[in-house]
């Protein structure tokens, strides 16, 4: 393989890396003005925001900041949903934050770093990671630092600097079957490709093995589904928000201390001086539309809790935002909410396999040379490794304080039959296959956290998944299961929808919405699009010629 234009064999860190967030954007951004309308409301309007998780915390600020009463309804007694946090003490009596695990605050994620930016105009609560490193079980191992941000680059230079990107493995890729993925667009992606599961895909496509596990698969995992039920589309998607449509890299930041201090405490704070009322640990049994808006009623939160303390209020708009369960029952307890069609779409959303997250505080460090994060696959259920005392203030003053380490690994999509305590007891032989020198450390204590509640983006399923509008004008929905025809994915599809979900409300009344920015809307190489549009018919020698020039394979 070679380059059609000279380039070095070691990559720079990105100038101007200072070690702090950057806040550069992609040029080619797509920037979405705010609708037009009034400043603000006028008179009294109310809305409910079901839902404390990123979509329910953007949907009530961004109503909020446009003179809306919003009483904004979590179940439990934490803010952030799948992002929260919570206090938890630990066998030598230090109180910790238990959350659900790591989560990457990648710098194409546009709309959720508007949001913090309300509370912190320099996103000075996030530190940027210097690498995101893969490791396989077989040896290979990949990472991000010295690859350059910007397509088409940021495929030759990864595949020039990585050892599972071999001249037999591409010789042997199919050129007409990968051109999907230099341009997606949405939804004509789903259109096209949400009919085939995602590890079909990939086998029709060829991809290396090696690269295929190390790369491929450790992202669609973080959709915490198997490739062989995640649609193709949504994979493709993933590849163009993350790699070849952006330019923003593959390298991530991560809050320097738990999320409620760092993130949702703050949000908190500032939505009460808005007039929010937060209303946590209460949970919506029913949504009751009415002539003039919507009774929502509501009573304690918490699992399996009884109806005591049962309220019924009035509301000119409701936004839900809710999991796939909670939206599932949430409807099923409202029977005079939305219409046939929507009601059963709602009730076949699934969700992906359950997934474990286990955290140890052990007697002693991780050796220093250890990457912070690291993905890993070839490694049995162990999908990733975490150093939290690498970036996190309460985990680096235990760990000071103590001696130890703070270690997070995560197993995602778990068949729901395994063994759990085996599944626990492999993720621990396998950090210390990754990490060797813990397999000698002692745990000062453990916690785990066994969930399934991350929606499925199954193969065939787009177009039946609700969207933003429900039919009801001031009825909308938000969240990371929400379809959406921007190219967004994961936390930022839920904050991206949060502010859909508001704007959709606010144009019923005449009032500015809220600006958005996503990644490019399509493939950025002119030329590979051209190739991509023959992809419908045979493609012919000319076609194989092009495709192959324009990578550099010979």
């Amino acid at each position: 393989m070679r380059f059609p234009y000279p380039l070095p064999f070691r990559f720079p860190r990105p100038a101007g890396f200072d070690g702090r967030p950057r806040l550069a954007r992609d040029r080619r951004a797509v920037h979405r003005p705010a609708p037009a309308g009034a400043p603000a409301v006028s008179g009294r309007v109310r809305a409910a925001v079901v839902g404390g998780g990123i979509a329910g915390l953007t949907a009530a600020t961004a109503l909020a900041e446009r003179g809306v009463a919003v009483d904004l309804m979590e179940r439990h007694d934490v803010l952030g949903g799948r992002v929260a946090g919570w206090p938890t003490r630990l066998a030598d009596g230090t109180t910790v934050t238990m959350s659900r695990g790591f989560h990457a605050f990648f710098r194409q994620y546009y709309n959720l770093r508007n949001l913090l930016r309300r509370v912190d105009p320099d996103l000075s609560m996030l530190t940027p990671l210097p690498d995101y490193p893969l490791w396989h079980g077989d040896g290979a191992r990949d990472g991000f630092a010295r690859v350059p941000r910007t397509p088409p680059w940021s495929v030759l230079g990864f595949t020039a600097l990585s050892p599972t990107f071999t001249p037999s493995g591409l010789a042997g890729m199919a050129p007409r079957a990968a051109l999907p993925l230099v341009d997606v667009r949405v939804p004509d992606v789903h259109e096209r490709l949400d009919g085939v599961g995602a590890a079909d895909f990939l086998d029709s496509v060829g991809f290396p093995e090696a690269a295929r596990h190390l790369a491929f698969e450790v992202f669609s995992r973080s959709f915490f589904a198997d490739p062989r039920e995640l649609s193709a589309a949504e994979l493709a998607l993933m590849f163009h928000i993350y790699f070849l449509g952006s330019a923003e890299g593959l390298l991530f930041d991560v809050p320097n201390e738990p999320f409620p201090t760092a993130l949702w405490d703050p949000l908190a704070r500032r939505l009460e001086r808005l007039g929010v009322a937060v209303r946590t640990g209460t949970a919506v049994r029913a949504v009751r539309p009415e002539r003039d808006g919507f009774t929502v009623v509501s009573g304690d939160g918490g699992s399996g809790s009884g109806a005591g303390g049962e309220r019924a209020e009035r509301y000119d708009a409701v936004v839900l935002a809710l999991d796939g369960a909670g939206l599932r029952d949430l409807v099923e307890g409202s029977p005079g909410l939305g219409g046939p069609g929507w009601r059963a779409a709602v009730a076949r959303l699934r969700e992906a396999p359950p997934f474990l997250v286990s955290r140890y505080w052990l007697d002693r460090p991780v050796a220093p040379d250890r990457p912070g994060f690291l993905g890993t696959g070839g490694y049995g259920p162990l999908d990733n490794v975490s150093v939290l005392e690498r970036w996190e203030g309460e985990a680096a003053r235990w760990a000071a304080r103590t001696g130890g380490s703070v270690v997070e690994l995560h197993a995602y999509a778990v068949a729901p039959g395994a063994d759990r305590d085996a599944v626990r007891r492999r993720l621990v032989a396998e950090l210390a296959r990754v990490y060797p020198e813990t397999a000698d450390a002692c745990v000062v204590d453990e916690r785990h956290e066994w969930r399934r509640d991350c929606p499925l983006f199954a193969t065939g399923t787009w177009r039946d998944r609700p969207g933003v509008r429900t039919g009801h004008p001031r009825l909308v929905l938000a969240g990371d299961l929400v379809r959406t025809p921007l190219p967004v994915a994961l936390m930022e599809r839920a904050a991206t929808t949060g502010f859909q979900a508001a704007n959709a409300l606010l144009a019923t009344w005449g009032v500015r919405g809220h600006p958005l920015l996503t990644v490019p809307l399509r493939g950025r190489s002119a030329p590979l699009r051209l190739l991509a549009a023959a992809w419908g018919r045979p493609p012919s020698p000319a076609d194989t010629r092009a495709f192959r020039g324009v990578a550099g394979v010979r």
